[in-house]
């Protein structure tokens, strides 16, 4: 279905105008949601799909016949600041906006203006088995036992980690899933704070000093920070299943036919989660996803296409190509994305919606994002007596733009 699209309503030509989709996917992701709009079947509207990538936010620019009429918004954060461009959800949807997690990003004054439709599993590490059988280790249970995991890797002569520096939301799911495993009370705080000040919290700061102490390992980074600040996470999955030059990479579960596209063996594949941070805790699960919203003016064809698309089975066709959890649902995965699906429904898990995501400009990529790359850049592979100062440096750097 190439097109699919807009209003009910019909235009000068006296042709039904199209339902509009905004979206932030590219490449497979964008193919595998055209291959769920032809899963529909006969719609009486026609549909576009509309790629808007990284400039997906300006899709609430000003009304005009060009304006999305859907947006699948991969940052449920911004829905708070777009209430009044926002139509609310229909009534026979409203509860799937009230899930677990979703409720405080999509409910407002009890009006839903937000369904889920992909969920993502944000604290997931993708491995090759055999390197760590040659080397005679284990996935970790502990923070603890990632730092040494990573020496014994390095002196054996291989590159633990290919980090995608190049996409600054990278370096915030590995800092969140840190501060989310040591201090869930402060992730809590800062996800909910009108004026949130990280800067200002010691247990932000000593998460930095916890995730220095990785970065900073000399031999960590494959490539050093040099090559770590051009990757992309497609580049840094080809590092470690492609070119095989690193071990794993923190990737989230969307990273699936990316690694079983590059694995030069496609039985050398592993996943395990974030560790602890120290032994009784709980594991930290950080969670993103897209939700679909309609501004306003909604038509009654927006609505019903964003109805159909809510219908579960109809994200099938993605699911059967890879990389797409389904809100609640942990059928139909391969055994490595059930394992991910499974845990983010188990009672007293320690799970959280993405931090940047809630913490507005301050974590875009003029804020934690640049912060977090600086930090890198200081650090990377330099030694753990680096990592001080770059914690003062980060902290002092965060502190500007919280003002």
């Amino acid at each position: 279905m190439a097109l699919a699209g807009c209003s009910g309503t019909e235009d000068v030509l006296g042709l039904k105008r199209s339902v509009r989709i905004a979206v932030s996917w590219s490449s497979a992701e964008l193919r595998a949601f055209h291959s769920v709009l032809d899963g529909l079947g006969p719609l009486d509207y026609p549909v576009e799909v509309v790629p808007l990538g990284d400039d997906i936010s300006t899709a609430f620019g000003p009304r005009s016949t060009r304006r999305p009429d859907i947006v699948m918004l991969p940052q449920p954060g911004l829905v708070a600041q777009h209430l009044r461009d926002l139509e609310s959800m229909p009534d026979d949807l409203a509860d799937r906006g009230r899930a677990r997690l979703w409720d405080e990003l999509l409910v407002h004054d009890g009006t839903t203006y937000g369904v889920p439709f992909k969920t993502a599993h944000k604290s997931a590490v993708w491995y090759r088995p055999s390197v760590f059988k040659q080397v005679g280790v284990e996935p970790p249970k502990l923070w603890s036992d990632w730092l040494k995991l990573n020496r014994s890797l390095t002196r054996a002569g291989i590159r633990p980690l290919a980090l995608a520096a190049g996409d600054g939301w990278v370096l915030t799911d590995f800092l969140e899933n840190v501060l989310l495993g040591s201090s869930p009370p402060t992730y809590r705080a800062l996800s909910t704070a009108t004026h949130p000040r990280p800067s200002q919290q010691p247990a932000f700061a000593a998460a930095l000093r916890l995730l220095g102490t990785m970065w900073s390992a000399p031999g960590t980074l494959a490539g050093g920070v040099e090559r770590s600040l051009t990757q992309q996470f497609p580049d840094a999955i080809v590092e470690v299943f492609g070119y095989r030059r690193a071990a794993m990479v923190l990737a989230s579960d969307f990273a699936e036919p990316v690694v079983h596209s590059f694995a030069a063996d496609p039985a050398d594949i592993g996943l395990f989660t974030f560790p602890s941070t120290s032994p009784g805790t709980a594991a930290p699960v950080v969670v993103g996803g897209d939700v679909m919203v309609l501004p306003k003016p909604a038509t009654d064809d927006a609505k019903d296409l964003v109805r159909r698309l809510a219908v579960p089975t109809a994200v099938d066709p993605w699911i059967a190509t890879g990389g797409f959890l389904a809100d609640g649902r942990t059928t139909g995965y391969s055994p490595e994305l059930t394992r991910l699906a499974e845990q983010l429904v188990t009672p007293g898990t320690s799970l959280q919606f993405d931090l940047s995501d809630r913490l507005g400009r301050l974590g875009d990529i003029n804020g934690l994002w640049r912060v977090l790359t600086d930090f890198l850049v200081r650090i990377g592979n330099r030694g753990s007596d680096l990592v001080p100062d770059a914690v003062d440096a980060a902290l002092a750097e965060l502190k500007k733009v919280e003002h």
